[in-house]
């Protein structure tokens, strides 16, 4: 998921405020004391099947669902699924075809159900529930996407506002899908599914996977079904309806289709019309071809930034622009981009626990670079990552680790600056580490083992050890597992008898020291020579033969390095760097 807060200032002070850590002064609350484990797998989600109607008068949304689970291992009687107040009406298992009753306490959130008898590990079975979803009834606090969790969401349902169109639209991340539909709503779970939507007949529908059915009735409504075959995760499951103009594109034999309000059809291939060389990028790079039977993405109103859910992405209003607004060039490029990259990180392989955020969103973030470096040049790849590292200096809380168990709320891990930006980056200094073929050779390796499962940061960590050769605990441990970054003091000095020319690099942050290696390039007249270096200590003093005094010598030359730097060059110097 994406907001627009990097272009819109307001945006971006908000997120600090809401984000930033209290000071070290409170540091007793409950949840500093809270582990944030992935969830324990009791049952596993096999199949859930939905047929769902809508009242607009009520906001409501009538429900009926077939869940089809296993025990995960130990055998259970049991079954605990989510479900925010909801009005249970019948909660039963399915046995040869017929309905048998079972007993359940629902306390507006859990729905706990004793099943018919007990069930042994890997042994299928399957309860139906009718019900009745009240999302306004949920006053859950959301995230700065979606303000509150109620995960449906009714717009204009009366049409009572002019020029705003009537829409429903889901929002499942991080767990709000359970607002309706009754589910284990958690990361680490993955389910096929089936949802049949019956809608007025002058609508238009869009879930996960293909559409199978489209059914008319005399009454004026319809009943599309779509049906997705391959597991993904229930925060990932999503629904639309509204009156849309539907543009058909396509990537080797699949659907790419774009959903936009009728006035914009004309231009929405300017808008979205990348998506099919973005997967074609995306699929090469990753060496995994595209995994998912359609791409389509569609615009909601007073929806926030952008969701990546599976095979049909939602976008915010400001996805639609005019001619005139996409002369300049299309703002919305980058986040069409990152929410197609969780097509592979955060959908094909999920975190299996929010405190594993940085699965999803940092190589989201990162893909916003790969693809502006392949666009467009190298120059606006390094562009958009300094930028992206800027956000994160001057505004990351660096007491934030990337990988974090203890938060008071998951939708902080959600965190613009550390999990995005921060974690973009270090994908980048990885990259640069162990050098392009290493580091797309191992996520592919890392997406091939753990194809529609879930995963923690460590597995990732174990792809790049398997392809590179190396113990990489030492990166994982300072980026991924630890906070802050290096703070560099840089001087310089040139020794004329010995003919050699020093660096040294003071790393003044306080609390523990990095170990980095970065290129130093070192410039007399018009030779560079490039010497890769290594930087583990407080004070590393580094020594380089030259001819004659250097004009400059740079300091991580390929500005990968997510630091801050004090640099003492001169004068000329700096004259000789702009030249």
């Amino acid at each position: 998921m994406k907001n627009k807060r990097i272009v819109i200032g307001v945006f971006l002070l908000y997120s600090f405020a809401v984000y930033a850590q209290k000071p070290d002064s409170v540091k007793t609350e409950a949840w500093q004391k809270i582990y944030r484990a992935s969830a324990t797998k009791i049952n596993d989600l096999v199949h859930t099947k939905l047929d769902v109607s809508f009242d607009y008068s009520k906001s409501w949304m009538y429900g009926k669902a077939w869940i089809t689970l296993h025990p995960h291992f130990y055998a259970t009687d049991s079954l605990n699924l989510d479900a925010k107040r909801m009005e249970i009406k019948e909660v039963s298992i399915i046995r040869s075809g017929r309905h048998i009753p079972l007993k359940f306490a629902y306390d507006s959130l859990n729905l706990r159900i004793t099943l018919d008898k007990t069930y042994k590990g890997g042994e299928n079975y399957t309860v139906f529930i009718d019900y009745v979803a009240k999302p306004d009834e949920i006053k859950i606090l959301g995230n700065q996407s979606i303000t509150n969790d109620k995960g449906l969401h009714f717009i204009n349902p009366l049409g009572k506002e002019k020029n705003k169109p009537t829409q429903i639209w889901t929002q499942g991340e991080t767990e709000s899908n359970s607002g309706w539909f009754p589910t284990i709503d958690k990361p680490n779970q993955k389910t096929t599914d089936e949802i049949s939507m019956t809608v007025q007949d002058k609508y238009q529908t869009l879930s996960n996977g293909v559409l199978v059915s489209h059914k008319k009735h005399n009454n004026g409504t319809r009943t599309d079904t779509w049906k997705m075959d391959l597991p993904h995760a229930p925060y990932l499951m999503m629904m639309v309806v509204g009156e849309y103009s539907v543009i058909k594109d396509s990537y080797k034999g699949k659907e790419v289709s774009y959903y936009v309000e009728k006035e914009y059809e004309p231009i929405a291939r300017k808008i979205f019309g990348l998506t099919p060389e973005m997967i074609d990028f995306y699929s090469k790079i990753t060496s995994i071809a595209y995994p998912w039977p359609k791409y389509a993405q569609i615009v909601c109103r007073e929806f926030g930034g952008a969701m990546e859910n599976t095979t049909s992405t939602i976008h915010s209003e400001s996805a639609q622009q005019d001619t005139r607004q996409l002369i300049d060039r299309n703002s919305w490029e980058e986040i069409i981009a990152h929410e197609l990259f969780h097509m592979w990180f955060g959908d094909y392989v999920t975190t299996e626990s929010w405190s594993n955020t940085t699965l999803n969103e940092s190589f989201a973030d990162f893909s916003e670079t790969l693809w502006e470096e392949y666009k467009y040049g190298k120059d606006v790849g390094d562009e958009h990552n300094y930028y992206a590292m800027q956000n994160y200096l001057q505004m990351g809380d660096k007491k934030k680790d990337l990988v974090r168990f203890y938060y008071k709320d998951r939708q902080e891990m959600f965190d613009y600056f550390i999990s995005y930006n921060k974690g973009g980056r270090i994908l980048n200094m990885l990259r640069n580490q162990v050098g392009d073929s290493a580091f797309f050779k191992s996520i592919n390796l890392f997406l091939t083992t753990k194809k529609f499962q879930s995963a923690e940061a460590h597995e990732l960590r174990l792809a790049f050890e398997e392809v590179t050769g190396q113990d990489l605990n030492w990166f994982w441990n300072q980026w991924y597992y630890g906070s802050g970054h290096p703070k560099l003091d840089i001087s310089y000095d040139y020794d004329a008898s010995a003919k050699m020319a020093k660096v040294v690099i003071n790393q003044t942050q306080p609390g523990k020291v990095f170990k980095f290696q970065i290129a130093v390039d070192v410039y007399q007249g018009a030779e560079k020579k490039r010497y890769k270096v290594w930087i583990d200590q407080v004070a590393d003093t580094l020594s380089f033969p030259v001819n004659f005094k250097p004009d400059l010598i740079n300091v991580d030359g390929d500005k990968i390095l997510l630091c801050e730097k004090t640099d003492h060059k001169t004068l000329d110097n700096f004259i000789f760097q702009y030249y």
